[in-house]
C-alpha cells in the first residue's frame, strides 16, 4: 500500500472514530498532497508526499514557536498536536550520528573544504537524505564539518 493510499485509509478511520483533531490533520495533509499534484501535474510517489509531510512539520513548528512567544499556549498545543498526527507518515529518522557520518562521507567524497562549498555539499545531501533527516539537522552538520 503506497503511503498517499494509507494516509486516506487513516482519514476514513478517524472519520468513523470520529476523532476531529485527528482527521482535520490528515485532510489539510491531503489537501496540501493534492494542492501539489494539481500545480505540477504530477502524481505524487511516496518520496514526494514525504516532503510534503514535511514542510508541512516545518510550518506547524514555526507557528507553534510564534503562538508560544505570544503566549497563546492553546493555539501552540493544538499545532503540536497536528505534528504528532504528521509525524507518523515520516519514514524513521536517522540519527545525529548517522547523519554526521553520512554528511562527513559525503564531504570526502565530494573533495569539499571550507564553508565555500556548503551549497555544493547541501545539493549532494539533500538528494541522498530526503525524507530520512531533519534537514535542520543536516544544515549544521554541514556547516560543522566544512568548518573543521
Amino acid at each position: 500500500m503506497s503511503l498517499k493510499d494509507r494516509i486516506t485509509e487513516d482519514m476514513k478511520a478517524a472519520m468513523r472514530a470520529k476523532e476531529t483533531e485527528r482527521l482535520g490533520a490528515i485532510r489539510m495533509l491531503l489537501a496540501a498532497m493534492k494542492q501539489k499534484e494539481v500545480d505540477e501535474r504530477i502524481t505524487l510517489d511516496d518520496a514526494a508526499v514525504v516532503s510534503v509531510v514535511d514542510k508541512l512539520i516545518k510550518q506547524r513548528k514555526d507557528a507553534a514557536q510564534q503562538y508560544e512567544a505570544a503566549a497563546r499556549a492553546d493555539l501552540a498545543d493544538k499545532e503540536k498536536a497536528e505534528i504528532a498526527v504528521l509525524e507518523a507518515y515520516l519514514p524513521v529518522r536517522l540519527s545525529a550520528e548517522e547523519i554526521q557520518a553520512a554528511v562527513q562521507a559525503i564531504v570526502t567524497e565530494l573533495g569539499a573544504s571550507g564553508p565555500g562549498d556548503m551549497g555544493k555539499v547541501m545539493g549532494v545531501v539533500k538528494q541522498r537524505l530526503a525524507g530520512q533527516a531533519d534537514m535542520g539537522l543536516v544544515s549544521a552538520a554541514v556547516k560543522a564539518t566544512l568548518a573543521g
